[in-house]
């Protein structure tokens, strides 16, 4: 296989497999760009992103920078003479100058089979609609967002009760053999980028706080697939005795009653149409639970009804 002289562009845990699969197979890999460092945990202390940390392991330089629309950035990119870059939920839009520089341009390791999911959370967003497929696109990027030429997919089923922690870890797998091979196949000429459809494009709008609180109005089979889509972080929640309580795991189950009640001494909540059993939850400042370890330490009888938000959530 020829070896290929990259950048690599990413920050989140996803992008880490990709990284090290790169490296493994032998390519040369000359700078990583990556998020500066965020401040977090208790004494806000500025935390390196799961690729700096990796690109350290490997003993790679990492560049930190804020923007790259700055004219001494984009030299400073050029003057690396890349055969490609490879960029992984990297967190920065990449100007023309950028994407021009390398010989071979900027691939996208995107975590959905385009055009659907276009956007920052494809997993969450296939999990919430009910999907029972998605996969890996490498796309080839232009100035759009997620809207480049596509290199090579391959699609995978989304298990009933998987979460979106496990289906992207599985992803991130994919991802890494996937871009190992679609360079491996455009080097030697035999690989052709076909425009993405017109038809099927769907945006994966960012999670907001919305998203993560629990309406018992709408369907138990709704809620479940969002518990499912937020685990484990950062978690649906739902509001009892003044607390946020997370919903890490639940299960759909038999009962009907006016939304936001509990039904039983299992803690089964009636929905907008039929009822959820909460498995694991977890109070603020605690570690996950299992229901009934829960229910000894925060008695909630049946008959107890549950607030709901004052605005339903879409």
């Amino acid at each position: 296989m020829t070896r290929l002289r990259l950048a690599f562009m990413g920050t989140p845990d996803f992008a880490v497999p990709c990284l090290d699969a790169l490296v493994a197979a032998g390519h040369q890999v000359a700078a990583i760009y990556t998020q500066p460092p965020r401040q977090a945990g208790r004494g806000q202390k500025p935390r390196p992103s799961p690729v700096q940390l990796a690109a350290e392991r490997h003993g790679f330089e990492v560049r930190t920078p804020l923007s790259l629309k700055d004219a001494g950035e984009q030299s400073a990119f050029a003057a690396l003479n890349l055969d490609a870059a490879i960029v992984v939920a990297y967190g920065l839009l990449l100007p023309k100058p950028i994407l021009a520089a390398p010989r071979l341009g900027c691939l996208n390791v995107h975590a959905s089979l385009l055009p659907r999911w276009r956007g920052a959370a494809p997993i969450q967003r296939a999990i919430m609609a009910g999907d029972d497929s998605t996969g890996v696109t490498i796309m080839q990027m232009d100035q759009g967002l997620d809207t480049g030429p596509m290199l090579l997919r391959e699609s995978i089923a989304i298990f009933p009760a998987e979460t979106a922690g496990a289906l992207h870890d599985r992803l991130a797998v994919l991802g890494a053999r996937l871009i190992v091979t679609a360079l491996g196949r455009l080097a030697a000429g035999k690989l052709t980028a076909t425009p993405q459809p017109a038809e099927g494009a769907v945006y994966a709008a960012k999670l907001s706080r919305a998203d993560e609180s629990i309406d018992w109005r709408r369907d138990a089979a709704e809620i479940a697939r969002q518990v499912r889509a937020l685990a484990p972080a950062p978690g649906a929640w739902f509001t009892a005795k003044g607390e946020r309580v997370k919903l890490l795991v639940a299960q759909q189950a038999d009962g009907s009653g006016d939304p936001g009640t509990i039904l039983d001494d299992q803690l089964t909540i009636a929905c907008g149409g039929g009822a959820l059993r909460p498995l694991q939850l977890q109070r603020a400042g605690r570690g996950p639970m299992a229901a009934a370890d829960f229910l000894r330490g925060f008695a909630l009888p049946a008959g107890t009804r549950l607030p709901l938000p004052e605005t339903a959530t879409q």
